[in-house]
């Protein structure tokens, strides 16, 4: 491969990576204001939160068509190739983790100004908090190409299932106590489902930046070795 065509495909490239890390950027704030929207009933942060899923889904669009230029123009190989193959399934994830925070923000369309006990709403926000860590955790480790701190993420999605099982058994509870909170727990109990699907698609990210580096998905594997 000569000097020049090398310099283009890191140009490229390097496009490519600075826009799934503009699209990381965009769903971790569509996630974290969705849930301020629903937790506050803010209907027109909901809606601006909706309007962002347009620009993500541009943004994949854009990620898509260069990477299919790239690979008709350049014909990468070995590594290149798993890096670029891999951009496309980050993209795909982090545009999904976007779909979801849509979700979240159109349940505060459906909510009455009148919000329930703080309470109810602590479960929730540690589940974001964590979620939103791991994303965070995730768009760091690809910057660098960190396998061991995308194996840590990956790790931690245990972390994520468990919050997910007791925040809704205590939604499950509130419920049974008092009838009136049944509108709004359902809510947010639709609201920790997406936030336990972003952890599912936060680990595919984990397994894809492996794979980047080593060729290989199997993150669990080499945790056991």
């Amino acid at each position: 491969m000569s000097e020049h065509t090398v310099t283009a495909f890191d140009e490229d490239l390097n496009f490519v990576i600075a826009k799934i890390s503009e699209m990381g950027g965009n769903a971790e704030s569509m996630v974290a204001r969705s849930v301020t929207a629903l937790v506050t009933a803010d209907k027109g942060l909901g809606q601006s939160v909706v309007a962002d899923d347009k620009i993500l889904d541009a943004l994949q669009q854009e990620v898509d068509d260069h990477i299919v230029l790239l690979i008709a123009k350049r014909q990468p190989m070995a590594m290149d190739l798993r890096e670029v193959v891999g951009a496309l399934r980050m993209a795909t994830d982090l545009e999904r983790i976007g779909d979801l925070g849509k979700n979240i923000a159109r349940r505060a369309f459906q909510i009455e100004d009148n919000l329930p006990p703080k309470k109810l709403l602590r479960g929730l926000q540690h589940l974001t908090n964590v979620s939103l860590e791991q994303l965070k955790d995730a768009l760091d480790a690809y910057g660098v190409k960190d396998i061991v701190k995308a194996r840590e993420v990956w790790d931690r999605d245990d972390e994520i299932d468990s919050l997910y099982t007791s925040l809704f058994r205590e939604l499950l509870t509130y419920m049974m106590e008092d009838p009136r909170n049944i509108t709004y727990c359902t809510h947010l109990l639709f609201c920790a489902k997406n936030m336990e699907r972003i952890g599912d698609h936060v680990t595919n990210l984990a397994e894809t930046i492996h794979y980047m580096v080593t060729g290989s998905y199997d993150i669990a594997s080499e945790n056991q070795s």
